[in-house]
C-alpha cells in the first residue's frame, strides 16, 4: 500500500507507453489543480459580490488585467524553465537539470523584488490612465498593492509548479494547491464577512494561500534527489542556463504581455460602458477561467509531453501524442460549451443576486461558448510547439490575433454601433471581438503546426 501511494506522487515518464493514456493521466491532476487555483479569484469575486456589493466585484475585476500584465515576467521564467526541465529530464541530463532549477530559483527572487518595487509605484497612475471609475479606484489600488507586496509567494508557487510539471509530477502540485485553496476560502470569508476588511481582505487571503503553496513546492523539490541536486552551488546564476531559460521563456512572456496589454486596453473600453458592464465582464471572466481550464491544462500537458519526447529524440511519438491530445481536448471543450449554454443563468447567479447582471452575463457568455472549442486546438498544438522549443510561433500568432484583430475589432464595432441612445456603442463588441480572435487563432495555429518549424528548435539541436 505504501509503495502504491509513493508511486502516485512519483514523476511521470511520458516517453514510454500509449501517448493518450500518459497525457490524460498527467492532465487530470493538473486540471483539478488549475480549477482549484481559479477558485482563488472566483472565491474573491463571490465573497466581495455577496458581502460587499457589485462595485467591489467590479473593482476586483478591473484590477485583474493590470495584475496579469505585471506578472508576465514570471510567465516567461516559468515556461522557459518548464521546457528546459522537461527536455533535460527526457535526456537524463542530471547536471544541466540541476543548474536549470537552481538558476530559476535565483532569477525568480530577483524578479520578485523588482516587480514588488516597480509595480507598487505605478498602480494609481495606470488605474487613472484606464479611466477606472472613481467609485472603485481606491478598492482596485488597495487590492493590487497587497498582491504586489506578496508577489514572491505567487511567483515561486507558479514557477516551481512549472518545474514539477516539467519533471512529470503534476499530482504533488495538485495536493499542495488544494490545501492552499481551502485556506484561501476560509480566510476570504473570515477577513471579509468576519473582520469587514473588504477588498483588501480577499487580496491578503490570496497572498497567504500562495505563500503556503510555494513553501510546500520547495519541500517537495528538496526530496527529489534521485533526479537532480538542489545545492547552494547550483543557486549561483549560470549564464548559459539563464540565457536559455530567458530565450525560451520570453516569447511566452511576451505573448502573455500582449494578451494582458490588450485586456488592459479593452478594459478601458469596458469601463466606458459603466459599472454594470464592468461587473458583468468580471463574472464572465471568472466563468471563462473555469471553462478555459481544460484547454490550459492540456496545453501544459502537451508542453511537458513534447519536451520529454524531444529530449529523448522521439519526434514520431510527439506527432502521435499531438493528434491524440488535441482530439481529447476538443471533445472536452465541446462538453463544456454545452454546459455553458444550458446552465448559463445558474452559473452567473452564483456571483450576484442582481437579476439584470445575471441576465446580461449569461447572454454574453453564450457569445463566447463556441470559442472554447477553437481554443482547445490552439492551446494543445501551441503546447506541442513550445515543448519542442518553438516559442516564437505561438507568440506571433498571439500578437496577430490580439493586437491586429481583437483590439481594433472591439473598438471598431463600438464605433460603428454608436447611436444617440448608445453613445459608446454596443457593449457586445467586447465579447464578439474575443470570439473572432479565438477562431482565427485556432486556424493559424493548426497551419503553423503542420508547417513543422517546431521540429528544428529543440534545446541542444
Amino acid at each position: 500500500m505504501l509503495t502504491k501511494f509513493k508511486q502516485l506522487f512519483a514523476q511521470v515518464d511520458m516517453t514510454q507507453g500509449r501517448p493518450w493514456e500518459k497525457i490524460i493521466a498527467f492532465t487530470i491532476p493538473m486540471l483539478i489543480g488549475n480549477i482549484a487555483q481559479q477558485l482563488y479569484n472566483t472565491v474573491d469575486s463571490i465573497v466581495v459580490g455577496k458581502y460587499v456589493g457589485d462595485n467591489a466585484l467590479a473593482a476586483v475585476g478591473s484590477a485583474s488585467p493590470m495584475l496579469n500584465l505585471l506578472l508576465v515576467l514570471f510567465v516567461g521564467i516559468s515556461m522557459g524553465a518548464s521546457i528546459m526541465v522537461s527536455q533535460y529530464f527526457g535526456s537524463r541530463d542530471r547536471e544541466n537539470l540541476s543548474r536549470t532549477i537552481g538558476s530559476t530559483i535565483t532569477l525568480t527572487a530577483a524578479a520578485s523584488v523588482f516587480l514588488m518595487v516597480f509595480g507598487s509605484m505605478i498602480i494609481r497612475p495606470v488605474l487613472h490612465m484606464l479611466n477606472t471609475p472613481d467609485s472603485i479606484i481606491d478598492w482596485c489600488a488597495s487590492y493590487l498593492f497587497i498582491l504586489l507586496i506578496g508577489i514572491g509567494g505567487v511567483a515561486y508557487y507558479n514557477i516551481l509548479c512549472g518545474v514539477l510539471r516539467g519533471l512529470g509530477d503534476s499530482l504533488s502540485a495538485l495536493v499542495y494547491l488544494l490545501i492552499a485553496t481551502i485556506i484561501n476560502i476560509v480566510l476570504d470569508v473570515w477577513f471579509v464577512a468576519g473582520l469587514n476588511m473588504g477588498v483588501s481582505g480577499v487580496a491578503l487571503a490570496t497572498v497567504i494561500a500562495q505563500v503556503i503553496s510555494a513553501i510546500l513546492c520547495v519541500f517537495k523539490l528538496r526530496r527529489m534527489t534521485d533526479l537532480f541536486d538542489m545545492k547552494i552551488k547550483y543557486l549561483k546564476p549560470n549564464k548559459g542556463n539563464l540565457m536559455t531559460v530567458l530565450s525560451l521563456g520570453l516569447p511566452s512572456g511576451v505573448t502573455q504581455a500582449i494578451f494582458s496589454l490588450a485586456m488592459v486596453v479593452v478594459q478601458s473600453l469596458t469601463n466606458s460602458f459603466g459599472e454594470i458592464v464592468i461587473a458583468a465582464n468580471v463574472i464572465i471572466m471568472r466563468v471563462d477561467g473555469f471553462a478555459m481550464m481544460p484547454n490550459f491544462s492540456f496545453g501544459t500537458a502537451m508542453t511537458t509531453y513534447a519536451g520529454q519526447n524531444v529530449g529523448a529524440r522521439k519526434l514520431d511519438r510527439v506527432r502521435q501524442g499531438a493528434k491524440q491530445g488535441t482530439l481529447i481536448a476538443v471533445g472536452t471543450s465541446a462538453v463544456i460549451t454545452g454546459i455553458i449554454v444550458v446552465f448559463g443563468h445558474l452559473l452567473m447567479g452564483i456571483f450576484t443576486n442582481t437579476e439584470e447582471l445575471v441576465n446580461l452575463s449569461a447572454d454574453m457568455m453564450k457569445i463566447l461558448a463556441v470559442g472554447y472549442i477553437a481554443m482547445a486546438v490552439t492551446q494543445s498544438l501551441s503546447g506541442v510547439m513550445r515543448g519542442a522549443g518553438d516559442t516564437m510561433t505561438p507568440m506571433w500568432i498571439s500578437m496577430i490575433t490580439t493586437v491586429i484583430i481583437r483590439v481594433p475589432l472591439a473598438y471598431g464595432i463600438a464605433a460603428v454601433t454608436r447611436t444617440p441612445e448608445l453613445p459608446q456603442g454596443r457593449y457586445q463588441c467586447i465579447w464578439i471581438s474575443l470570439l473572432i480572435s479565438w477562431v482565427l487563432g485556432a486556424v493559424m495555429t493548426l497551419v503553423s503546426y503542420r508547417a513543422g518549424r517546431w521540429k528544428k528548435t529543440a534545446v541542444g539541436e
